[in-house]
């Protein structure tokens, strides 16, 4: 977990799946921008992302005309239909789209070999890598049914979907008839994230390995009582206790703790006499 002085949260949640939205962006746009994407932004608050050399976008649309918070494409010619896409909705907990972005970051500075490869001579078998860390963490995989894969949560709260066989590609992009189609949570608020044909499987697998991390992800109680189910677990976020004293520390606190020493302090079995400046005269005599 990471250290409670820097997380935004007051509770951790389990499983994160059910975390929801953290309803800020930047997180995700931070790996591409620290690669120097270009930034623009509309009236409306909507934001657009895009790489230097036009073949990678981002929109993040808050303000855009359906629930598909986040859309990412790739282009071989930034003038032609793209490559690929994925996109994910705005109850999308945002470390998931961030694990994305994170990996495709990783993969344009590696080059377009790595974020436009060419198409696997067994589609299927390179789809599996994205699969496997979901089943290594305990999600089944469901009855078969014709041309898609299914692999659920023990508590069916969460799932993963390949479809297999030829798709329409402008399908893929504008709907949620895509060859990867991931969704989490309660109905009334759930998530989805979608991505089509060609997308680099290690770009899914990124986000799928940070699905099914079992590590909790904290966020603000008070703040997603609206859609949290009761299959949630919630953790209080403990604040750090005080810092361990030093030497130094330990050793004005026992000065502190000594008693003063005065006049009348002398040991009780002592054989020393109070000065005598400290003995009060008698009183003279009257006659």
């Amino acid at each position: 977990m990471p250290d409670t002085e820097e997380i935004d949260g007051d509770v951790y949640v389990t499983p994160r799946y059910l975390a929801g939205t953290t309803w800020t962006g930047d997180p995700a746009l931070a790996p591409l921008l620290a690669l120097g994407w270009g930034l623009q932004h509309d009236e409306n608050g909507n934001v657009y992302v895009t790489a230097p050399d036009r073949k990678v976008r981002l929109g993040y649309l808050p303000e855009g005309p359906d629930d598909g918070l986040w859309r990412i494409t790739a282009y071989e010619d930034p003038f032609a239909q793209p490559k690929w896409g994925a996109s994910f909705n705005n109850m999308c907990p945002t470390e998931f789209v961030t694990a994305f972005t994170a990996a495709l970051a990783d993969a344009y500075t590696t080059g377009p070999a790595a974020y436009l490869p060419e198409p696997a001579d067994d589609p299927e078998l390179d789809a599996f890598r994205a699969v496997a860390p979901l089943i290594q963490r305990g999600w089944a995989i469901q009855h078969p049914r014709w041309g898609v894969l299914e692999v659920r949560t023990p508590d069916g709260l969460a799932s993963l979907e390949y479809t297999t066989g030829r798709l329409d590609a402008g399908q893929e992009l504008t709907t949620l008839q895509a060859r990867w189609y991931l969704q989490g949570g309660p109905a009334a608020a759930g998530w989805y994230a979608t991505a089509s044909t060609h997308t680099p499987v290690h770009l899914v697998t990124a986000l799928t390995t940070c699905v099914s991390d079992p590590e909790p992800l904290p966020r603000w109680k008070d703040s997603m009582l609206h859609y949290l189910t009761d299959r949630a677990q919630l953790t209080p976020v403990t604040p750090p206790g005080p810092p361990m004293p030093t030497p130094l520390d330990v050793h004005r606190a026992a000065i502190r703790r000594r008693p003063a020493l005065t006049a009348r302090s002398v040991p009780r079995w002592s054989t020393s006499s109070p000065p005598a400046a400290a003995i009060a005269p008698r009183a003279p005599v009257r006659r």
